[in-house]
């Protein structure tokens, strides 16, 4: 139903004008006066302000409208605001002839001042008879049409994976961001307390002896093996006290910094009256703080090792899941691939068990690298997306092996399954089980399409708890046929 907000002109405009208008219309080129006064005398005019309604989302379709001035935008609300259409002057939209639309796809709104035609469609058979190539200039909008709203929709599901990607990718990296950022600034202040107090430690004039005596002692604490497990917390704290007791009465200031550091080393009262056989109460006070103080260096130096290894390894993941700066066809890796893919998602599968089940010893495979991983990307999101439903838990199990002179790749999950009245839709491109805004339905027709490209096959067995997709693909792009 057409809103109140557009709205016919207070004075019709003649048909001579109106005949003259339509040759503007890229698809009426061509039609003759005679022709185009038939339209102006059967078609509805109407003319809107920036902002005016022109039609709601949902709404029943039950004219052709041909844009004389201005320009229109459809959006989709159900989705956010997303301009899924632009109409502009001389377009030909709406309901069209052989058309089997039903209702408006989104709210049509006009961004100018704007003035449009509409046409009835009980005129349809009318106009299709007293304008015979009206039917020729119809099927080809028809395919303009959808080819350019199928366009729109996969860049806007392109741009919803890369959205996903860019946000699991944040997560796996801001962790080891965050622990090499803190391993830093924990390592610059024991480098400034060290600094502080290099003094005290120059002061102390230990003899050759004692200085080996030290090694010796600090060597014996760090060869010393962690025990097996976690250790208990009771056994942690009392160690910890006792320590802190010994260098209160040593006397030490720093008993309560240096006691947590040394105790994580296993050190016990024994080792310090150890050290305290070696040096006097004031030297043993200085080398303890140095030692807790290289022990805490120490560990954010790892912290940092680690950290910066985790953040390699996944810049590493993200130039096999694209492929970066190689070319088009090229042998690719199915398992590294698979591998790159998990690492991509795995901020979502904290609950989730990844099994692995490769064949040994498998060789590459001619491909399009960075199109075939977005394989692995919709087909391992379906299955978090349906194991997430089902309670956030779940195991994803990843085979591949050869058949023949095939790859043979299967993704299971643990989900709930698919109906089997659903199965033979959920390749149809627009199709989705998912809630409007979670998804436009083009994952697994992207998913199918590329692997046709690839001489492939796609399919899916499913039952309750159990759902498997196939994908076989041939070794050899150039031997597929």
């Amino acid at each position: 139903m057409l809103s109140p907000t557009a709205a016919s002109p207070a004075t019709p405009t003649p048909v001579e004008t109106i005949a003259a208008a339509l040759e503007r219309v890229t698809p009426l080129h061509g039609l003759s006066l005679e022709d185009r006064l038939w339209l102006a005398r059967h078609a509805e005019e109407l003319v809107a302000e920036p902002g005016d309604v022109l039609f709601e989302e949902g709404a029943p379709a039950d004219h052709m409208i041909l844009i004389l001035k201005g320009e229109i935008h459809v959006q989709r609300q159900h989705t956010g605001p997303m301009a899924l259409f632009i109409g502009r002057t001389g377009h030909m939209t709406g309901l069209l002839p052989f058309s089997r639309m039903k209702a408006s796809g989104g709210q049509g709104v006009a961004v100018s001042p704007t003035w449009v035609l509409l046409i009835h469609r009980s005129l349809f058979p009318e106009m299709l008879q007293a304008i015979p190539s009206m039917t020729q200039r119809v099927v080809s909008t028809l395919l303009d049409r959808v080819r350019e709203v199928t366009r729109i929709e996969q860049q806007s599901e392109k741009l919803t994976a890369l959205g996903k990607l860019a946000g699991n990718l944040a997560h796996e990296l801001n962790n080891p961001a965050s622990a090499a950022q803190r391993a830093a600034s924990s390592l610059v202040t024991e480098l400034k307390a060290n600094r502080e107090n290099r003094f005290k430690l120059v002061n102390l004039c230990l003899s050759e002896d004692q200085i080996h005596s030290i090694e010796a002692w600090e060597q014996r604490v760090m060869d010393r093996k962690p025990p097996v497990g976690a250790p208990d917390a009771g056994d942690v704290i009392t160690r910890e006290e006792a320590l802190r007791n010994w260098l209160t009465a040593l006397p030490c200031d720093t008993a309560w910094d240096v006691a947590p550091q040394i105790a994580e080393r296993d050190v016990t009262v024994a080792d310090l009256d150890d050290l305290r056989t070696i040096l006097g109460a004031d030297e043993t006070c200085v080398t303890l703080q140095y030692f807790a103080r290289y022990l805490r260096s120490t560990r954010s130096v790892d912290t940092l090792i680690n950290s910066t290894a985790r953040i390699f390894d996944l810049i590493s993941a993200i130039q096999t899941y694209s492929y970066m700066d190689r070319a088009a066809i090229l042998e690719v890796d199915v398992p590294a691939g698979l591998d790159a893919t998990v690492q991509m998602l795995q901020s979502r599968m904290n609950n989730i068990t990844v099994v692995r089940d490769y064949q040994p010893s498998l060789p590459c495979i001619s491909a399009y690298g960075s199109e075939l991983n977005q394989v692995w990307t919709a087909l391992i999101e379906n299955a978090l997306d349906v194991m997430a439903a089902a309670g956030g838990k779940g195991v994803l199990k990843l085979c591949c092996r050869l058949e023949g002179e095939m790859m043979l790749v299967e993704i299971w999950d643990t989900g709930p399954g698919i109906p089997p009245e659903l199965q033979d839709r959920i390749f149809e491109p627009f199709f989705t089980t998912k809630a409007p805004g979670q998804g436009l339905g083009l994952g697994l027709d992207n998913a199918m399409r590329i692997v046709r490209k690839h001489r492939g096959h796609l399919g899916v067995r499913s039952e309750p708890g159990s759902t498997c997709f196939r994908v076989r693909l041939p070794l050899d792009q150039f031997q597929a046929y």
